[in-house]
């Protein structure tokens, strides 16, 4: 991006934000939020599809039937107005912040006010970021380029980490010792010390390119999904080494619309005693026992359309499949399914569970299924 162009999309952010103020979409500040479970849904989440909620952060109430509670408006918009992809969601509670990243952009909200603080463009563009639990830094990949940038709180750049793998996917793990790349050209994942920002081991290599990955509690295994394959494998996070590949049964591969790979969503429940992996092609999440290895399919979960993600609640009751549905995990069945305001179907790839305790945000999720046993 030249020095014009710069000044021009600069330009632009302040004029997004200074439209939101005129009208008073962010003009409310209420000092606290009600208590309780939430979930919140950035959108357009399937590519720049507005028929799948439209534009912003839906926040839906988990305790009551996740019904649709507001919409908190957005930025992330092209300069003529149109919504870009949103590429990934995280959430420090401890800073009360939440950030969205679309394909140019990322952006910070207060959870309190839900006043967006700011916008920033970033050399190479966005991709899904991941963030430490104290929320004093984020690993936020470039749009399949060659390095990741760690940025602060503020979105000041710290360092840069250049594995050259089409950077793409970042989980962090639980304690924040360790964030974890993939690239879309790279069968390998790679491991950074975040003391250092560095890459400290490898893992793998798997049979191809990662796509959507997850990482248990104690941060000894990663599940992934590779171009290829319907269904995943396992890598040993100590050693390096790929220990299983493990294939959807009695199901057929087939052609999908979006993502180019027939499972493009993995997940662990957080007790980890199963691994919930999508199946665009068959509109299924199949659900693997990972109390033995490798994991064995047990289950399969029909869901209204293509799925593309999974992620669970915090307390394992529910799992959330991209297309909306709202999944019962101890039964396995679709309890709901999420709606707006106008009782459209909303699905998203990018989603998160907050909670609220006197007013402010306490706890939060995350948009991987990351395992939570320790």
């Amino acid at each position: 991006m030249n020095s014009a162009s710069r000044r021009q999309f600069a330009f632009t952010l302040a004029g997004t934000a200074a439209g939101f103020a005129a009208t008073g979409a962010f003009s409310a500040e209420p000092s606290a939020r009600a208590d309780g479970k939430f979930l919140y849904v950035a959108v357009p989440g399937v590519r720049d599809d507005l028929k799948y909620g439209g534009h912003g952060i839906l926040v839906f109430d988990i305790a009551h039937e996740h019904r649709f509670v507001r919409r908190i408006p957005s930025a992330g918009v092209t300069e003529q107005g149109k919504p870009i992809n949103v590429k990934g969601v995280c959430v420090c509670a401890a800073t009360r912040r939440l950030y969205v990243s679309t394909l140019k952009t990322l952006m910070a909200f207060d959870l309190v006010s839900e006043k967006l603080l700011w916008e920033k463009p970033y050399e190479g563009g966005c991709d899904r970021m991941a963030i430490a639990p104290d929320g004093k830094f984020i690993y936020l990949p470039s749009l399949e380029k060659d390095h990741w940038h760690v940025i602060d709180a503020e979105g000041v750049v710290l360092a840069k980490v250049v594995p050259k793998s089409g950077a793409h996917n970042t989980v962090m793990g639980l304690d924040g010792a360790h964030a974890y790349l993939a690239g879309l050209k790279s069968p390998l994942l790679r491991v950074t010390d975040t003391r250092t920002h560095t890459i400290a081991r490898e893992v793998g290599p798997f049979t191809s390119v990662i796509r959507p990955f997850t990482v248990n509690g104690r941060q000894t295994l990663c599940y992934v999904n590779v171009n290829d394959l319907l269904g995943f494998e396992i890598g040993d996070l100590t050693t390096g080494k790929m220990l299983h590949r493990v294939e959807v049964k009695e199901f057929k591969r087939g052609p999908v619309k979006r993502h180019g790979c027939p499972s493009h969503g993995v997940g662990l429940t957080p007790d980890e005693k199963e691994v919930w992996v999508v199946d665009a092609f068959n509109q299924r999440v199949h659900v693997f026992d990972n109390t033995v290895s490798p994991p064995k399919q047990v289950a399969s979960i029909a869901v209204r359309e293509e799925p593309g993600w999974v992620t669970f609640s915090l307390d394992g009751r529910y799992a959330y499949p991209s297309t909306g549905e709202v999944i019962e995990v101890a039964t396995r069945k679709v309890l709901t399914a999420l709606t707006d305001e106008k009782g459209a179907a909303v699905m998203s790839e990018k989603m998160v569970e907050i909670h609220f305790a006197g007013g402010v945000p306490a706890r939060n999720g995350d948009q991987f299924g990351v395992g939570r046993a320790r």
